[in-house]
């Protein structure tokens, strides 16, 4: 069906080429009052009219000769159709305009600068990268090219050159992207960790580190590189460090962080952590953790205890369904009653939202670095319902 947004859209575009063209025919025919707009005109207006804008804008690319003025009608007809995600059609344009010999300079390096976002839109990542890194030694188009080969490196997992192109731009313009390229440092420290490399781990994490020094994520992984080597003590005191930087990410490590603490046989260190972790911040997953200790050293009842003693002054889904479970083996109420409940601890603890972008909104139930809804860096955050109302001491 036909879209009437086109028509607003095209409408423009065939009275500018009907004023250009009826400017054009009356220069060349001073004096007379008798001239004749070109017949693909009135073709294209047909086409329009008749509601078949497809044929339309064929007619009207066409009809528009690429000289001095009509270029920008070609750039400005290839934005819309970019924008409405007509990108082969823009492309075709761009493409177009490029192949003329008649182009100034400047209207070409716009054309290949058009041409390159078409490429970019569409996926083409190669072709989109070879102007981009044309156009990044143009000065007026530089700092906008090396903005778009920054993304595609990143789409492309190519860090090492992802850093090149931030470092590059980092002496051209103004901005600070240490913090992106900490990132990128990490994304590779991981990769090497998952290649048991832990050598150039090391290294990258460094650099991580070197970029900026309260990147949290080079901080995690750096107590994972201590303790692949078995360094438990440098791990424990690299993750004990996520405390004063950000609080919440303890969370991420608390299991490796009492597994350190166990293989140090540092009873007395694993204590004072579990103690003091909950007292600083309540978290579900540091809860959980705590319920497991206790567990190993005070057995049942002494988990009881801690539980009925929190949900006293914490409510907290976790801890009551941990305290449920312990009933439950103690004979529990009925069994209707304790499947009621069981369901509904469970729907509870399986909808709730463990990750949160507080940029885009985007929610997960595992951490991602780069939000996979705004491609942000280090805006995912560790999300805690229950900590929301809770009463702190």
């Amino acid at each position: 069906m036909f879209d009437p947004v086109w028509l607003l859209l095209l409408l423009p575009l065939a009275a500018a080429s009907g004023w250009y063209f009826a400017k054009r025919d009356t220069f060349n025919k001073r004096g007379s009052a008798d001239f004749n707009l070109p017949s693909a005109y009135f073709k294209g207006l047909n086409f329009l009219l008749n509601e078949q804008p497809d044929k339309a804008i064929e007619v009207f690319i066409k009809v528009l000769e690429v000289d001095s003025d009509t270029v920008e009608m070609h750039l400005t007809l290839g934005n819309l159709f970019r924008r409405r995600g007509e990108i082969e059609r823009a492309t075709r344009i761009h493409q177009n305009l490029i192949a003329r010999p008649n182009l100034s300079k400047n209207q070409r390096i716009q054309a290949l600068y058009e041409l390159a976002q078409d490429y970019f839109k569409a996926g083409l990542f190669d072709r989109a990268e070879n102007l981009f890194l044309e156009l990044a030694d143009i000065p007026a188009h530089s700092e906008y090219a090396l903005k778009y080969l920054s993304q595609i490196y990143e789409q492309e997992k190519e860090w090492e050159k992802a850093v090149s192109v931030l470092e590059r731009s980092e002496k051209e313009t103004e901005h600070d992207y240490s913090k992106i390229i900490a990132q990128y440092y990490c994304e590779m420290a991981d990769i090497a960790l998952a290649e048991n490399d832990i050598s150039s781990a090391r290294r990258f994490v460094k650099n991580a580190l070197a970029e900026d020094d309260q990147c949290i994520r080079a901080t995690i992984l750096l107590g994972e590189v201590e303790y692949r080597e078995d360094n438990y003590a440098d791990a424990v005191a690299a993750w004990r460090k996520i405390e004063t930087q950000d609080p919440q990410f303890v969370s991420e490590v608390v299991d490796k962080l009492m597994d350190a603490y166990h293989r140090l046989d540092d009873e007395a260190g694993l204590e004072s952590f579990m103690r003091t972790s909950l007292e600083k911040l309540h978290n579900r997953r540091l809860l959980v953790a705590k319920i497991k200790y206790l567990r190993g050293k005070n057995g049942k009842d002494g988990v009881e205890r801690f539980l009925t003693d929190w949900l006293t002054e914490n409510p907290s889904l976790t801890a009551l369904r941990y305290l449920f479970e312990f009933k439950q083996d103690d004979g529990g109420t009925s069994a209707e009653l304790d499947a009621i409940i069981n369901r509904v601890l469970t729907r509870s603890d399986n909808m709730a939202t463990e990750y949160l972008c507080h940029q885009c909104g985007f929610s997960g139930k595992s951490m991602h670095w780069h939000c996979p809804g705004c491609k942000g860096w280090t805006t995912i955050r560790p999300h805690d319902e229950e900590a929301f109302g809770v009463r702190r001491n």
